[in-house]
């Protein structure tokens, strides 16, 4: 069963009135969590939408691409999106919601915030409402603010992005810790550890886009360092 068929099982309680923020809390455990995940991501999605003040296009159509949405489940798709537009919950709301889901060293919360960025990015233009929304939405997340940093390096392309704030680490962290961070972002970018953490198996290509920003500031670090760093 596709994903957005799951989805449209978890919202036919809508049919009750029972709000879409509500959900979640049904949605708490493996194969579930997958839905709740895809959920917060459209959800999240829409309420940043209006950050700026506009849905363009362009994030109608990253959203498809962050989630591969066939063409029979665009549908789907657009109902929880809009519905989540509609929803008299803030975007607080399902912050804290999702926050409760996940533990807080969850790579999941950084999984969901990937999306959120390749989004909020689509129309080429970072709004200072986007970034001012997802800051806020990463600390209800608890994620650290040089993680936030890291996250907006790789997406934001208002200057070539530091390899130290890419990998998280500072320049005089030892080249052994540069190393072991960089070998762990890399295991947890594997799209097994991704769908075993919950990620759905239609977001897993944004691990792709992950994996080159993670090696490529690997290799600047070891060419400013010099190989023997290494």
């Amino acid at each position: 069963m596709s994903i957005w068929k799951r989805i449209g099982e978890a919202l036919s309680a809508l049919t009750s009135g029972e709000p879409l923020s509500e959900i979640f809390d049904r949605l708490r455990t493996p194969p579930e969590r997958s839905v709740a995940f895809t959920i917060a991501v459209i959800a999240l999605s829409a309420k940043m939408a209006k950050a700026d003040g506009l849905v363009t296009r362009d994030e109608v159509t990253a959203m498809r691409e962050v989630f591969q949405i066939a063409q029979e489940d665009e549908a789907g798709a657009a109902r929880v999106f809009n519905l989540a537009r509609r929803d008299v919950a803030g975007f607080e709301d399902y912050a804290l919601k999702i926050r409760r889901m996940f533990d807080s060293s969850d790579t999941c919360l950084c999984d969901l915030m990937e999306g959120l960025f390749h989004i909020a990015m689509a129309d080429g233009t970072y709004h200072p409402a986007e970034d001012d929304f997802l800051h806020q939405v990463a600390d209800i997340f608890g994620i650290a603010d040089h993680d936030f940093r890291a996250l907006r390096a790789r997406f934001v392309p208002d200057a070539a992005p530091d390899p130290y704030t890419v990998l998280g680490v500072a320049p005089e962290t030892p080249m052994s810790d540069i190393r072991k961070t960089w070998k762990r972002l890399v295991r947890d970018t594997h799209p097994d550890a991704m769908m075993a953490r919950g990620v759905p198996q239609e977001m897993v290509r944004m691990a792709e886009k992950r994996m080159i920003d993670l090696n490529r500031a690997w290799e600047e670090i070891t060419a400013l360092k010099g190989p023997e760093a290494a």
